[in-house]
């Protein structure tokens, strides 16, 4: 019987980061197996030997599973990249290594997660899951019933329509908004195509966790109820597949990635400008993910993380800390 995982999976289980950021590592050149170079979609097999950065790693150096909720305030990036200046990771400033589940826009604020269980993560970020996020948003003029008619009824963004979600005023010049989805800055380019500017975004809830009186730019640990809930409104998450584009990756399900158009599908467009953008991981439907690859095309990528250790420099390097040179 086979009783492999995949090496993402595994390096994942350890506590050390979530699936999408082992795929990084993998990629950059970082991660040996059995003291060769990993490619994407190897597998684990117990007894094998998985170093990372030139150190070991296993499940016995599993920590114990955190799970925070953060108010995240405006001017604040969600990226697990410490060199960027006010990532969240260097903001919270928290003892274990954890990362956040998804993104909030940097000119956003409000609630997010962040854990060290990758499973969770690969759960939560799935795009077939329609988990709901709720919104409280302010615009620059007073809403009429058109404009929230029209946002709850789905609005022409990135090459497609907006799901259907719900909206309730609140004021003469906010709302609040439930969504589905998780465009890429979905709320704001909405409200652009219908005339209108977001002044101030607040997420509010995720699930069946609110946000509630927690301060602006602090963090509390989720309870025993909430991470039971929160595990249980993922345990039937749909697998998908992953299709990669430079600087982002869109997360598809098998239906819509046969939509893609072969000539400017997310992997081919990262093979041909892999020397000028990288690849990192955001949740997003097919349409966000052609139009990455179109920019790419046009080379308005730039590097988002920092150099890659080049694979024959990095084995070079081992191989000769093992001499004792």
């Amino acid at each position: 019987m086979d009783n492999s995982i995949s090496l993402n999976k595994y390096i994942s289980d350890t506590g050390y980061c979530s699936r999408r950021v082992a795929d990084q590592l993998i990629e950059a050149g970082r991660v040996l197996l059995n003291d060769e170079l990993a490619q994407l979609g190897n597998r684990y097999t117990p007894g094998d030997v998985v170093e990372v950065d030139g150190s070991i790693i296993s499940q016995s150096k599993k920590e114990k599973l955190i799970y925070i909720a953060l108010n995240k305030p405006m001017g604040i990036t969600s990226t697990t990249e410490t060199h960027i200046p006010g990532n969240i990771i260097s903001f919270v400033n928290h003892p274990k290594r954890i990362f956040p589940i998804g993104r909030l826009d940097k000119d956003s604020e409000g609630l997010i997660f962040l854990t060290n269980d990758g499973d969770i993560v690969n759960k939560i970020l799935r795009l077939g899951n329609k988990h709901e996020k709720e919104y409280l948003v302010r615009v620059n003029k007073p809403t009429t019933a058109a404009f929230l008619q029209n946002m709850a009824s789905g609005v022409p963004i990135l090459g497609t329509k907006t799901a259907p979600c719900k909206i309730q005023a609140v004021g003469r010049q906010g709302f609040k908004l439930i969504l589905n989805q998780g465009l890429n800055r979905q709320i704001r380019r909405m409200c652009e195509y219908l005339g209108y500017s977001v002044m101030t975004l607040q997420r509010t809830r995720i699930m069946n966790i609110k946000l509630d009186k927690l301060p602006v730019g602090k963090w509390r640990n989720l309870n025993e109820v909430e991470v039971a809930q929160l595990k249980a409104s993922v345990e039937t998450s749909k697998k998908t597949v992953q299709t990669y584009a430079p600087k982002s990756a869109a997360i598809v399900d098998v239906t819509k990635a046969k939509n893609v158009v072969k000539d400017e599908s997310p992997t081919r467009a990262a093979k041909a400008s892999k020397e000028k953008v990288v690849r990192q991981y955001v949740k997003a439907n097919v349409a966000e993910a052609k139009e990455v690859v179109s920019m790419a095309k046009k080379n308005k990528l730039e590097r988002a993380a920092p150099e890659p250790i080049k694979p024959n420099s990095y084995k070079a390097f081992r191989n000769n800390k093992k001499k004792g040179k």
